[in-house]
């Protein structure tokens, strides 16, 4: 739209001195304006809050890898009412445990969770308000680790009440404060404590709609009822909650929030954001980019959380209390979404956590029926889901780090039982069987054809067999293996995990090029279709991605891979292909199908974990502008600040740190190996705190939205030439020059 105008429809002229010294000031102010936003005021919970087809992200409340996590609860961000008031989330997609319901003393049907109509919702990663619109009552929220507080404001000059509710559990009123628990899965509790600073006039039990003259409520929606007299206008609710008892929830509350007020409470948690966020500061570049970046960041501090309570835990891996020997115990960690990116992050920028959190792996293994390395470890114990046993990766990955506070051995010998001793059927935690023994005698897991039933027992009554996933995945393993091993001296493991890692070369199909499932005679099932076989999810061979993913699904020998598919230049067609190559059926057809393989580019899927390094294969295939130009184009077209800007499923951070990685400048294709393929940096300059005073900074001169292709680099004053960074040259500090251009250089880092 073009102005005639700068004010009204007046035509002002100014002198050109004059002009200058308005754009001197506006500049000045604007200067002042980026000055002063913080890290955290980049953050957009919303981000993804709308999914493309599976779950969307959660604009989720919480401190830096706390126990307490809230968000609205809806259907989804669409959602027209919210579902009372959260009180704490026990894992990353759970629903709430409790409910807080405020309403007036004329509402007739009275519920243990009220529906609302909302509106003016405004949420950061420490705070929370929202106005009940149809019932005039204004909400107020902010937390700590393990406690928050809850203001409500009522217009209305009637009598007040507040549901307070345990889906599944207990509640009681002790004439001061409220306590009690809620189950969720595998006989783990959640409790609560909660203080109102305003007494009630009385409680009661709200049994079958009617309220009844009782203090204690037990079962379904087991609630009591708060009332207040009318003209009642501020209740403060102070609440703590436990996975131990109910007296630990009030000595969280009381540890935490004595002294104060919501306001201070929020003031502590922006702080404690604006340390974390500030690990790696960024300028420079586009202000939507630096939203992109400071959201994924913040995600990656969602999971797993520390579950410590003054130096005891809960162990669902048990169903005991722990002392933690003065180290935090963490768990909600989905390993196989997580041991790509998510942990390397944490090596970089949270050694001592990541650390612990490693720690935390072998103490789940030792608390568990059978010593094996937990693979999808959450609140509730470890679930076994999906495919592999990628815990391993993240201990050697540390390891050959340079971080150490953690067992070594037990580790090597938890990880070595969870794949040798445990079956390598997904989603299954039962003892190695049949399909067990013939991986390893024959070095594959074979497929079933088309219609012919499953008999094996290990293999989960709602899954299948994944038989190339599990193949790849496992020789992955059984690479990390080897490399543990030969640190341990343990020359026969080394030998024997150090074949078994080639096992991938056993589905590979040189006629094709593709990973291909093989039956148990050792053919190739056939007819094939590299889209679409498979059936729900591809899990008949594959698993929730199609043929043209788990063709690059070598991480740990990508030369070998080049090798097997003809040299450098198939293979850099192969991936061309792979991004050209349309879906070949309708949308809804395709999708109804295979629902985790969206964010398309072609056959590539931006939205699934999986894929997350191959956009940085061609740097091993001597072209790394193509990895340039494709990440810059990847991150642009699916991760954007807006209510569709995450392609897929957010898994707590798995995700979200391959964009933090990809726009700092780098990503680590191999969990294991000490080194970092470089991509396109997309800020001017990015600098990592490592810790001790040391930092390592990347500054990309010339940038600019369309200089997207690296013309030549200096690391510490001397040329690079490679597409490659080891870890050790970022941990001692210093800094990478990268200058920048419009059109690729095809002669760098070749």
């Amino acid at each position: 739209m073009k102005h005639s105008s700068f004010f009204g429809n007046s035509i002002i002229y100014y002198p050109i001195s004059a002009i200058w010294i308005m754009i001197l000031l506006l500049s000045c102010s604007s200067v002042q304006n980026q000055s002063a936003k913080e890290p955290v005021d980049y953050v957009n919970p919303y981000m993804g809050n709308i999914s493309h087809l599976l779950v969307p992200t959660f604009p989720t409340i919480h401190l830096p890898h706390s126990m307490l996590r809230v968000y609205p609860e809806r259907r989804d961000f669409t959602g027209d009412v919210l579902e009372g008031l959260p009180i704490v989330v026990t894992s990353h997609r759970g629903s709430s445990a409790f409910n807080l319901s405020p309403f007036y003393g004329s509402r007739k049907d009275v519920k243990p969770v009220v529906a609302y109509s909302y509106d003016n919702e405004k949420l950061t990663p420490y705070s929370y308000s929202v106005y009940l619109d149809d019932e005039g009552i204004s909400v107020e929220y902010g937390l700590s680790h393990q406690s928050a507080i809850y203001e409500l404001l009522f217009e209305k000059e009637e009598a007040v009440r507040v549901a307070l509710n345990s889906r599944r559990g207990e509640l009681t009123w002790d004439g001061t404060a409220f306590s009690g628990f809620q189950m969720i899965e595998n006989d783990t509790k959640v409790y609560l404590y909660l203080l109102p600073e305003q007494l009630p006039e009385s409680v009661s039990l709200l049994e079958e709609g009617n309220l009844v003259n009782k203090t204690s409520a037990a079962g379904r929606n087991a609630c009591l009822i708060m009332s207040y007299p009318a003209g009642s206008k501020k209740l403060t609710l102070r609440y703590g909650i436990s996975f131990i008892d109910a007296a630990q929830a009030q000595k969280n509350m009381e540890r935490e929030l004595s002294g104060k007020d919501l306001a201070s409470l929020r003031e502590t948690g922006r702080k404690v954001w604006n340390e974390a966020l500030n690990k790696i500061q960024v300028s420079g570049g586009l202000e939507n980019d630096k939203t992109v970046f400071y959201t994924s960041l913040y995600r990656s501090f969602e999971r797993p959380v520390s579950i410590s309570e003054d130096g005891r835990y809960y162990s669902a891996f048990d169903g005991k209390v722990h002392e933690d020997g003065g180290r935090p115990f963490y768990t909600d960690d989905w390993i196989w979404d997580s041991y790509r990116a998510h942990h390397p992050l944490r090596i970089l920028i949270e050694p001592e956590r990541e650390e612990d959190i490693l720690h935390s792996f072998v103490l789940m293994a030792e608390q568990m029926e059978h010593f094996w390395m937990p693979t999808f470890p959450e609140i509730t114990g470890d679930s076994r889901r999906m495919n592999s046993n990628h815990g391993v990766a993240s201990i050697l990955d540390a390891h050959r780090k340079g971080l150490s506070n953690f067992d070594l051995e037990k580790a090597y010998l938890a990880a070595k039982g969870a794949i040798m001793e445990k079956t390598l059927a997904p989603w299954s935690g039962k003892p190695a069987g049949e399909l067990d023994k013939f991986y390893k005698e024959h070095g594959y897991i074979p497929a079933l054809r088309e219609g012919e039933e499953e008999t094996i027992p290990e293999v989960h009554g709602f899954e299948r067999r994944q038989p190339v996933a599990v193949t790849l995945g496992t020789s992955y393993d059984q690479w990390c293996l080897a490399q543990l091993a030969k640190e341990l001296g343990l020359t026969e493991d080394h030998a024997y995990f150090t074949e078994a890692s080639f096992n991938y070369r056993n589905l590979y199909n040189k006629e094709t090029g593709f990973f291909h499932p093989k039956d148990k005679n050792g053919e190739f099932i056939q007819p094939f279709d590299y889209r679409y076989s498979g059936g729900m999810g591809a899990r008949g061979y594959y698993g929730e991605n199609n043929g043209w993913i788990y063709r690059w699904d070598v991480q740990h020998n990508i030369p070998d891979l080049i090798d097997l598919m003809g040299g450098k230049k198939a293979f850099v067609h192969n991936l061309d292909q792979m991004f050209a190559t349309p879906l070949g059926k309708g949308k809804p057809e395709f999708y109804s199908q295979l629902p985790d393989h969206t964010g398309n580019v072609g056959q590539f899927s931006m939205a699934n974990e999986p894929s997350l390094h191959i956009p940085y294969l061609y740097n091993y295939a001597g072209e790394p502008w193509k990895t340039q130009k494709r990440i810059r184009t990847l991150i642009h077209q699916w991760f954007r600040n807006d209510l569709m800007g995450v392609p897929g499923d957010e898994d707590g951070g798995g995700m979200s740190s391959f964009v933090v990685f990809s726009q700092m400048g780098f990503y680590p294709v191999t969990p294991g190996s000490p080194e970092y393929s470089i991509g396109s940096p997309f800020f001017n300059h990015a600098k990592i705190d490592l810790g001790n005073g040391k930092f390592f900074e990347i500054e990309a001169v010339n940038n600019a939205p369309g200089n997207k292709y690296i013309q030549s680099a200096t690391l510490n004053g001397k040329p690079l030439n490679k597409p490659f960074i080891h870890h050790d040259e970022i941990m001692k500090g210093g800094k990478i020059v990268f200058e920048m251009g419009d059109k690729a250089n095809r002669n760098w880092g070749i």
